[in-house]
Formats: structure tokens, sequence, C-alpha cells
């Protein structure tokens, strides 16, 4: 089997991962009935924009109106729904200025009217609303320290809902007594609504104490100001408190569910590892990298021709002498690459559903048999720029970057490891 037809293969089972997620395709399906009373569109992700132009699709005789923040290079034209872009991982000054535009746009509604929210992974950092007695650089700065301790999204978003003014069900407190609808594309390990986006529309169980033990676990040291709001308390935003409904239309686990499918009119027997695979990125390499091995040698724990399919959000721990340029998706493949030291038969794709691999302008990368042999006669040491984090300049080097730009959809990682 040739080398291109396989990596073509790799491509396709990542498409159709993406495109099980497709906004035009998912939200028709889990829809509301039309509002009787005014409809307001709120919305926060790097799928929201292409979400709100699904909603007018579909709702061309509805009228509405409202607004929701995507991140730069992921808006798409709309008619009626006003579309911010804004800074991620890290919030800007465009992030503070959507939330404010979206609980303007939800003051003062009745139990009538309806609120109709678009969340999609990326909404954390996209929504910025930082509590009184912090700013918007305090906030940034939290956020770096988050991104660079190895902190998983879970635990990253329960300290930002505790720093915020719309996180944490706070947008849809500011609706009442309006119902709030919200539909989720889920980028998070377990898909549970409150850690998508930060949760702006549902209900709240993080707590300060909480919050603070994170920061704590992690080393980070926190500024005064955020210090002194951690330690005010407020109520927490209860079921109770606000009128909401919930509807996950899409999931990485359908996406993964999705590309096996495919996987099978390819010939190949897949085995979905799981849809939330959590820890560093490169032990996760080398760690599937001996289940591959395992696969070719032994036939278990399933038979070649197979591929091995996964998900979740994995980290990257930047230690004081920081980093070259990738994401946790080309640092999963380097690692997967050096531990495979040229093994024969065996291929891989990884790469963020979003089309983003961390900051980088590549979904992620891909790993073949001649990896390590084609590294070594351009002169890359691979093991040096693992270390460094620079698996990004390693893969552009070889050509083997994933580059798919901007999918406009978000459920997360997808991983795919091909044994023939």
């Amino acid at each position: 089997m040739s080398k291109a037809r396989i990596a073509d293969e790799l491509r396709t089972l990542f498409a159709t991962a993406v495109r099980s997620a497709d906004p035009h395709a998912v939200l028709l399906e889990q829809l509301p009935e039309k509002p009787s009373g005014r409809c307001i569109v709120v919305g926060a992700g790097k799928a929201s924009a292409a979400m709100a132009a699904a909603l007018e699709v579909a709702w061309p005789d509805v009228e509405m109106h409202g607004v929701v923040v995507t991140r730069y290079g992921h808006a798409v034209a709309t008619q009626k729904i006003r579309i911010v872009e804004a800074s991620h991982p890290v919030s800007d000054a465009m992030s503070e200025m959507a939330s404010m535009l979206m609980l303007e746009q939800v003051k003062n509604l009745n139990a009538d009217d309806c609120v109709i929210a678009l969340i999609s992974g990326g909404g954390s950092a996209l929504l910025a609303l930082p509590r009184q007695g912090i700013s918007l650089a305090d906030k940034q700065a939290l956020n770096r320290a988050l991104l660079q301790s190895g902190a998983t999204i879970t635990e990253m978003n329960i300290v930002r809902k505790q720093l915020s003014d719309i996180k944490g069900g706070r947008l849809a407190l500011a609706a009442m007594p309006a119902k709030v609808v919200t539909l989720i594309i889920s980028d998070v390990p377990g898909d549970e609504p409150q850690a998508i986006a930060s949760g702006p529309t549902v209900a709240d169980s993080s707590s300060p104490e909480a919050a603070l033990e994170i920061v704590t676990r992690y080393g980070i040291t926190l500024p005064s100001p955020v210090l002194d709001v951690l330690q005010t308390p407020r109520p927490a935003v209860t079921a109770a408190d606000i009128r909401s409904e919930v509807r996950i239309i899409a999931t990485p686990s359908g996406a993964l569910e999705a590309a096996a499918e495919q996987a099978r009119t390819l010939g190949y027997t897949p085995l979905i590892l799981g849809d939330a695979l959590e820890g560093e990125s490169a032990q996760l390499g080398v760690m599937m990298a001996g289940i591959a091995r395992s696969v070719k040698y032994h036939g278990y724990p399933l038979r070649p021709p197979a591929v091995l399919l996964s998900g979740g959000e994995t980290t990257v721990t930047i230690g004081p002498e920081g980093a070259g340029r990738g994401g946790r998706n080309s640092e999963f493949l380097l690692a997967l690459a050096c531990a495979l030291r040229g093994e024969a038969g065996i291929w891989a794709l990884a790469a963020d559903s979003d089309g983003i691999d961390g900051t980088e302008d590549a979904a992620g990368a891909l790993v073949t048999p001649d990896t390590l042999i084609r590294a070594q006669q351009a002169g890359l040491d691979a093991r040096a720029l693992l270390s460094a984090h620079d698996s990004y300049r390693f893969f552009a080097a070889l050509g083997d970057l994933a580059i798919t730009g901007p999918t406009l959809t978000n459920v997360n990682d997808i991983r795919a490891i091909i044994i023939t």
C-alpha cells in the first residue's frame, strides 16, 4: 500500500469526523419550537458564527437579533445576528466588548421571550467580563499561566468562572425571566455543559475553594486583586435561579463514531480508545506507540489492518525555559514518532477539529514510517525538538503539517493511527 494512499486515508478519517459536527447539519435536528415572543441570539466559540448562520437559514421567518463571538478568522456572513471576532486562547478587549454586548441584548426580557445560546469550544477565552476589582490584564496574565501549567481544560474553566461576571450561568441569570435554550457543540471530555465555554447559560457547581486549590496545585502565583476577588464570596448560579434548557448537538464521541464507520469502508477494523483522553501530550504519544506495536506484533487488542481512534484534550506543560512552536497534537505525534523509531506499517495523524493546533496555522500533522529517516536527512534532531516543544518546526520542515484552515466547528482533537 502506497504512502500517499495511507496519508489520504488518514486525512479522510479526520475530514469525516469534522463533517459529522458541521453546524449546518447538526443544528437543524435539535432546534426547539419557534418562539412566540422575541428571539434573542447569543453565543461564543469557534463554531458559534457558523451556528448563527445555520440558525438564520433554519428560521428565515423568525424575527431575531443578537450577538455571537468567535475567534479571529472564524466569522461567516449573517443577516440578522452580529458576529464579533476576538482573541483565542487569551482574551482581548474584543472579548470584553462582546460580553458586554451580550448582556445588553438580554436585558429587560419577559417570560415569553426566547434566548437561543450557541455555545462551542473556545468560548471561555472569547467571553471575558472580569469581576469588579480585577482587570482584563489580570485575567490575561492568569490565563497565560494556566495555559503553560498543564492544567486540564475543565480545571482552567473552574478558575475562569470564579473570576467572571458572565460565565458560570451569569448570562442566563441576566436573561431572566426569559427561557434560554442552549445548543452546544461539545469539545470537552465528558460533554459536561458547565465545562463547555465555562457554562455561561447553565447552573454552576464550582467554588472559589476549588479554584484556589487548582492554582495552588499548579504553582501559579495570583496577583493580589485576583486573590482578593477569589476570597470574596458570592452565590453560585443554581438551576433554580434560571430557566435553562440544554441540547448537546455534536460531541467528540459522535465524531469518532463517524470516523470509525469511514474506517470500515476503507477496509480497516477500527477501535475507539476513548473520547476523553487527557494528560501530557508526549506521554500519550509514547503510550499509543506501545498499543500500536501490540496490534502489529500480537494482534491485541485487535488484528491489523486496523485503525486506533481517540479524542480528548491533552496538555503541554511549559517550563521556565520556554518553548518553540507547536500545539498538543504535533507534540503528541513527535513523541509517537520517537517512540516508534521508524516502525514499518504504522502511520498516524492527529489534529484539532477546529483546524488550529494551539495557536498555529496547522490543524496538526502526520507521521509515517520514514518520518525519522527524513528528519535525519534534513538535519533535524527529533528528540531535541521534542524537549524544546518545537514540534511545529519539525513537521513543517518535513512538509507533513496538516493544514485545513478554520473548519468552523470544534469537537476537540482527533487522533488516528493506522496499522497495516
